[in-house]
């Protein structure tokens, strides 16, 4: 079963509390809710609480938390935007892999979170909470957000806003933002170094070890067994290809091998 199912239809056994578990409660009734009771039951001891409710540390769950949170903070997104173009809707059909008969549960998910009146904050806080160990994944979920954004052409100075107080959130530093933001920016604004998060003036040792760094971290399979769906690969696959080629830019510059 595909990752939407999962989400829409209830089927994984997890447990779920905050900001998440009531949008996805609020979405899908009394089918949650039974899921919900049965998982606290039978895994009560693989679960522990905080202070955005109660989670699952299983890969089930950390895969359907990223999928909602793209949804979810997408249409944030668009809420904070103003506008949510036809280009954006195809670029998350496209890249999420959803099918036909899933498309009106998803619809509905993310007209429920653009509606809400709350905002986007307590969202991404129980995302940043339950990815806590695992910073590359919360990348990836922002480069999701990203390719929504800019489906339309540009990324609005709004929606730029956006991103980086929910990379906040995620608890990362001005310069992981520069970084992460750096790839998504347009072809004459990218620059390499950036992308790799290190300056002009490193020296080709340290080029190489950042390289080496995030091309591991950001390795689909990797990434795959931290909690990013399935549906995701394509995220991975473009998050490595510009570190990459990044790289390989750095080293035409320096005449490296």
């Amino acid at each position: 079963m595909s990752i939407w199912g999962k989400v829409l239809g209830g089927t994984v056994g997890f447990a779920m509390g905050g900001p998440i578990g009531a949008m996805l409660g609020g979405l899908a009734g009394h089918a949650v809710d039974r899921f919900r009771s049965q998982a606290e039951e039978a895994s009560a001891e693989s679960l522990h609480h905080d202070d955005q409710g109660l989670f699952g540390h299983n890969t089930g769950t950390r895969q359907i938390t990223f999928t909602i949170g793209v949804i979810v903070l997408g249409a944030k997104m668009a809420k904070a935007d103003g506008v949510v173009t036809r280009d954006e809707i195809a670029a998350f059909k496209q890249v999420f892999k959803i099918s036909t008969d899933d498309m009106k549960q998803v619809g509905r998910l993310f007209d429920r979170a653009r509606q809400d009146a709350g905002g986007f904050e307590p969202y991404a806080q129980q995302i940043a909470n339950i990815f806590r160990d695992d910073p590359a994944v919360l990348e990836e979920l922002l480069g999701g957000l990203f390719h929504i954004a800019k489906a339309d052409g540009s990324v609005t100075e709004d929606e730029l806003v956006y991103l980086e107080t929910v990379a906040q959130i995620f608890g990362f530093s001005q310069q992981d933002w520069d970084r992460i933001k750096a790839p998504n920016l347009p072809p004459d604004q990218c620059d390499p170094y950036q992308i790799l998060g290190v300056t002009p003036d490193a020296t080709d040792a340290e080029i190489k070890a950042a390289h080496r760094k995030l091309a591991l971290e950001n390795h689909p399979d990797r990434l795959m067994a931290k909690g990013l769906p399935q549906e995701f690969l394509d995220l991975a696959n473009e998050k490595l290809a510009a570190v990459n080629a990044a790289y390989d830019d750095i080293k035409k510059r320096r005449g490296l091998n």
